[in-house]
């Protein structure tokens, strides 16, 4: 096991016309399972392969248990990567797939290599899939296999690229679970690149979040979800994603109001409404999370028109006229009918309000603070 530092990371493409990845800065501890996550060509998958050699930086620095590994060989690191496309060898059986490492990294004799692989693949369950070739696999075993490869090595690093992505939806929930357990209990040190923001949530101890090559922010997954420090995180982590609404600041004796183009307004009071007004901006993004959207009876609610109702099981989405695609979610038992007129309020406590130029965060969610009702407009 090791720890996992990259300083000041940077790739470059094309003569430099494209930045792929910008200053990156992450220390993952030894034992520790980050999730990296971020839209596609965000530069999560390059900063991936950058750690594992397969890509040479422009500048900055990897360190490994504390050794510069920036010019190592990919051979020289001791790190395993589980490929999105699982990079299964089609000519070698799965067991000659996963002892392939162990020939090239180790000078283990061939019985010694026949035991690691006999006791990994009994760890993956796929024993008896030892003597089959890869196109006679489905694609929940390749997958297995893959990480029996992987683990048959007892790397300090394991990084995967994506590696879920190509299983559907049921046996991405189980693999999930599957790779949780394994990474607990063998305790290595993880990095795990996903587009998948519900996958990274659930997974890591720790998320990294990045777009347009850039590290946004990190945290544990509680952490970035409740307290996202731009409108990009805030809008991007989460399922529904945050409703995002323009609204204009305006100064008030007990703090600022928040109009939204005299559809209503929402006053902030005591640190929170001290903190916006400090920030001295004329417009905000005002987000809510559609969890945090109820539907009240409270003639000093938000009153909306429902567009849509769709049911999602336990819970129903009502699509709401005060923005594009704002959504409630509530309790299966609240029906109204599309085209109703209901009222919606929501609390002080769960707002997030971001810059409009900038979409910096200009207060976070913070516990304790009283609850307040949104108000429509007089």
């Amino acid at each position: 096991m090791a720890t996992v530092t990259l300083d000041a990371l940077r790739k470059e493409f094309d003569s430099g016309r494209l930045v792929a990845v910008d200053d990156v800065s992450l220390e993952v501890a030894d034992g520790e399972f980050v999730t990296v996550v971020g839209p596609s060509g965000c530069g999560k998958s390059t900063t991936l392969r950058m750690i594992a050699g397969l890509e040479q930086p422009t500048s900055g620095r990897i360190r490994i248990g504390g050794e510069d590994v920036t010019d190592l060989h990919a051979r020289r690191r001791d790190v395993a990567m589980v490929f999105q496309n699982y990079a299964l060898y089609p000519h070698k059986t799965v067991r000659q797939n996963m002892a392939f490492g162990l020939r090239m990294s180790t000078d283990l004799g061939s019985d010694a290599r026949n035991r690691k692989v006999d006791e990994t693949a009994a760890m993956m369950d796929i024993e008896e899939l030892l003597d089959d070739q890869p196109d006679e696999l489905s694609g929940g075993q390749k997958q297995r296999v893959a990480l029996g490869r992987a683990i048959v090595r007892e790397p300090d690093v394991f990084l995967f690229d994506e590696p879920l992505s190509n299983l559907d939806a049921k046996l991405r929930t189980s693999m999930r679970t599957e790779i949780q357990r394994l990474q607990d209990e063998l305790g290595t040190t993880a990095i795990y690149v996903t587009h998948d923001q519900e996958e990274a949530m659930t997974m890591g101890d720790r998320l990294a979040i990045m777009n347009d090559g850039v590290l946004r922010q990190t945290g544990t997954p509680t952490d970035v979800y409740t307290t996202p420090n731009s409108e990009f995180v805030g809008g991007f982590v989460g399922s529904p994603s945050m409703n995002l609404l323009d609204v204009a600041v305006e100064s008030a004796a007990d703090g600022v109001r928040l109009v939204n183009e005299d559809r209503f307004e929402y006053r902030l009071t005591g640190e929170r409404g001290e903190r916006v007004a400090a920030a001295d901006v004329a417009t905000a993004r005002l987000g809510i999370r559609p969890e945090n959207v109820r539907v009240t009876g409270d003639r000093e609610g938000i009153e909306t028109g429902v567009e849509v109702v769709e049911p999602v099981g336990s819970d129903n989405y009502l699509y709401l006229d005060l923005g594009p695609e704002f959504i409630a979610r509530v309790a299966s038992d609240v029906e109204p009918e599309t085209g109703d007129i209901i009222r919606v309020t929501f609390n002080e406590t769960d707002i997030h309000l971001f810059d409009a130029a900038s979409g910096d965060a200009l207060l976070a969610t913070d516990a304790g603070e009283p609850t307040v009702t949104a108000t429509a407009s007089p």
